[in-house]
């Protein structure tokens, strides 16, 4: 009973995530390492002898532990990964943020040399918070 109730889990969550990049919800690229990863939770539900055959060959004396094992380094790559997106992330803003105060200096510099008329508009840093965002 249990191994159905864990195999239908993998199954609606494999559905979850096709429905969320199909919705732009989720970035395909993230959804397909969730897919394999809802679709290897549905099988060992259904199958969960898999398990034992594996930690057999591998020669692990309790094969549950294997699953636990290989859900923590699934877990911890999959940490690692969105710390490396986010670095990236990161520093892409902050390259923009110096792209864009280079550029307000050189109109700034521009209008002062009086060769270019710029009419300055308000910035979104420089309006009251409205409570909207972006």
């Amino acid at each position: 009973m249990v191994s159905l109730l864990t195999g239908a889990l993998g199954l609606a969550v494999a559905g979850l995530i096709v429905w969320l990049v199909r919705k732009d919800r989720l970035h395909v690229n993230h959804g397909f390492g969730w897919v394999i990863a809802a679709a290897a939770f549905a099988l060992l539900g259904f199958a969960p002898s898999i398990i034992d055959v594996v930690a057999g060959w591998l020669a692990v004396s309790y094969p549950p532990v294997l699953a636990l094992t290989l859900a923590i380094v699934v877990l911890v790559i999959k940490m690692l990964l969105m710390d490396i997106e986010r670095s990236k992330l990161e520093m892409r803003n902050q390259r923009l943020t110096q792209r864009v105060a280079m550029l307000e200096a050189e109109i700034r510099q521009l209008s002062e040399h009086g060769s270019c008329k710029v009419q300055e508009k308000e910035t979104p840093h420089d309006e009251e918070d409205t409570g909207s965002t972006f």
